[in-house]
């Protein structure tokens, strides 16, 4: 890839491994990297363990999303999930096991997928993107089962609730649907710019993020960042961050968000932002705690660069993985 690619180069997606020591990133280009976090963590760890031990092409279009379950990764392009077996990618064996497409109306649109959670409840892949709906497919015989219509705009993420069997979506009309995940109905539709302490009308009043905790929803975009009660579905907190957010997690006692901006913002569930932590990219997507291993528990995020900044330490960044 030559300097033009790289400068213009973003990171759409990220997902670890089962085990924790890999992590899978999604461009711009249709191109997934794998890093060894193992490699990159270690004491002695050199520039070229922050290099990926691998790197292919997944999709034509920009990998938006990635997922890991117990032993796959998933990727979205433009219009298809492709399913990827861990154990044979950290053996550099690139081969799909299986490419998927949602049932589209018409052969000839090829919406790109934005958003993939998976409802465990079900062990089904819930699927958001251009054509307006939510797709569900069942994981186990790869057969898409429900279409969750009422957007009347793209879908620009999807998040599961899964105490409640409840599906959230966020969408580029504005609203944030909760559906009842057993019928396919949708059970609620908040429209947050309607609610002046979120609105503000000069960013649009699109969704791009949406996470939950039990009864607690965070959801922003064109609308400042707010948390809502989910069983009053009233904003409790509003927090007065400059720009759209893009990625928000929960995280203990503290609210982790990205999004336009060359910081991580941490803030109080209270509503205040605590603290604005350095990033390398100047504008950020993507950010992902690792859980699935304690030895490389880090912060990983990405945005409009080739370099993943990691952090071990939630108050700094340690060193940049490089695409």
């Amino acid at each position: 890839m030559g300097p033009v690619e790289l400068l213009h180069m973003s990171v759409f997606s990220q997902s670890f491994s089962p085990c924790g020591r890999f992590l899978a990133a999604g461009n711009n280009y249709g191109e997934i990297a794998v890093f060894s976090l193992s490699a990159a963590l270690s004491p002695d760890a050199t520039a070229l363990n922050q290099k990926p031990v691998l790197t292919f092409t997944a999709h034509e279009g920009p990998v938006f999303s990635l997922l890991s379950t117990d032993c796959h990764l998933l990727s979205a392009g433009n219009g298809e999930i492709s399913a990827w077996s861990w154990s044979e990618l950290t053996k550099k064996n690139v081969k799909p096991l299986w490419t998927r497409r949602p049932n589209y109306k018409s052969s000839l649109e090829i919406p790109e997928i934005n958003s993939m959670t998976i409802n465990p409840r079900d062990n089904s892949l819930v699927v958001g993107g251009g054509d307006n709906n939510i797709h569900v497919m069942d994981l186990e015989n790869g057969v898409f089962k429900t279409v969750l219509q009422g957007h009347s705009d793209y879908v620009h993420c999807v998040t599961v609730r899964e105490r409640e069997a409840e599906i959230l979506s966020g969408g580029e009309d504005g609203a944030v649907r909760l559906w009842d995940s057993r019928t396919g109905q949708c059970v609620h539709c908040i429209e947050v710019y309607k609610y002046e302490v979120c609105a503000r009308p000069q960013y649009g009043k699109w969704i791009s993020c949406v996470t939950t905790d039990s009864d607690w929803m965070l959801c922003g975009g064109g609308p400042s960042l707010s948390l809502w009660h989910l069983r009053s579905l009233s904003p409790t907190s509003i927090f007065n961050l400059s720009g759209c957010q893009r990625q928000s997690t929960f995280h203990q006692d503290l609210i982790l968000t990205v999004g336009e901006g060359a910081f991580v913002s941490h803030c109080l569930l209270g509503g205040e932002v605590k603290a604005q932590i350095p990033c390398t990219p100047q504008s950020l997507n993507t950010l992902q705690l690792n859980n699935n291993s304690t030895e490389h528990r880090v912060l990983t995020v990405g945005g409009s660069s080739d370099r993943i900044d990691v952090f071990t330490n939630l108050s700094y960044r340690a060193f940049s993985l490089r695409f």
